[in-house]
């Protein structure tokens, strides 16, 4: 059984703004610098590093070191989904984001983003329901690919070998409220949509954005028309 002290440990570690800012920041998925995420949540650099050294040893976060440089980035899916299932629990926001930018940028991440390495925002959930709709995906008792779904993937030439990760897996998405696929499916489907660049991301953030060449593929794969 969990201890309640580790568990009171874990959420002590998110019970802090820059904490909290850095984390939902890595889940983009990929890996950031100490200067970079200082940035970020608008701290010093000092700041920033203590606060990462934390994380790490709470196991949320690993460092990765090339040459000079040193990184981080979440530790596996499970904190993604973790930090997307609080997320989504969270009551929506009402205040409107200050600025013409921020209310871009807003739209742009609800529209269509990562969420860690699977598609997520309106994009992420109509693939899910195309995918459920065609008798691919079963979602009645949780989430689980069909043996249509497997040949569907097979078809695509996706490899849904992850280990012990789950092949499919519900990620509640939190500006859609209603689950998205994760998992090893969710992931190799993303990774296929930005390799043949049937989506492209905005900048260097999450939000991405379905090209020309994804709305034919998405209409032709999966039925998908009027995603943007």
């Amino acid at each position: 059984m969990t201890a309640p002290s580790s568990l009171a440990k874990l959420a002590a570690l998110l019970a802090d703004e820059t904490r909290a800012a850095m984390c939902l920041a890595l889940l983009d998925g990929r890996a950031w610098t100490a200067g970079e995420l200082a940035r970020h949540a608008g701290v010093a650099r000092s700041t920033a590093t203590e606060h990462l050294h934390r994380l790490t040893a709470g196991g949320l976060l690993v460092e990765e070191r090339q040459g000079r440089h040193r990184y981080v980035r979440l530790a596996d899916a499970s904190v993604a989904a973790l930090l997307e299932d609080m997320s989504a629990r969270l009551a929506p926001q009402v205040s409107r984001p200050a600025g013409l930018r921020a209310a871009t940028a807003s739209a742009a991440l609800a529209r269509g983003r990562t969420c860690y390495d699977h598609l997520a925002g309106r994009l992420g959930v109509a693939v899910t329901d195309a995918l459920t709709a065609r008798g691919l995906l079963d979602q009645t008792g949780g989430f689980a690919l069909t043996e249509a779904g497997l040949a569907w993937m097979a078809a695509l030439g996706l490899d849904l070998d992850g280990g012990k990760r789950p092949v499919a897996r519900g990620c509640l998405d939190w500006t859609e409220r209603r689950p998205h696929l994760a998992g090893v499916a969710g992931a190799r489907l993303c990774e296929r949509f930005l390799a043949r660049g049937w989506v492209a991301r905005i900048g260097s953030g999450r939000a991405v954005r379905v090209t020309p060449d994804g709305r034919v593929a998405l209409a032709d794969l999966l039925g998908i028309d009027g995603v943007d």
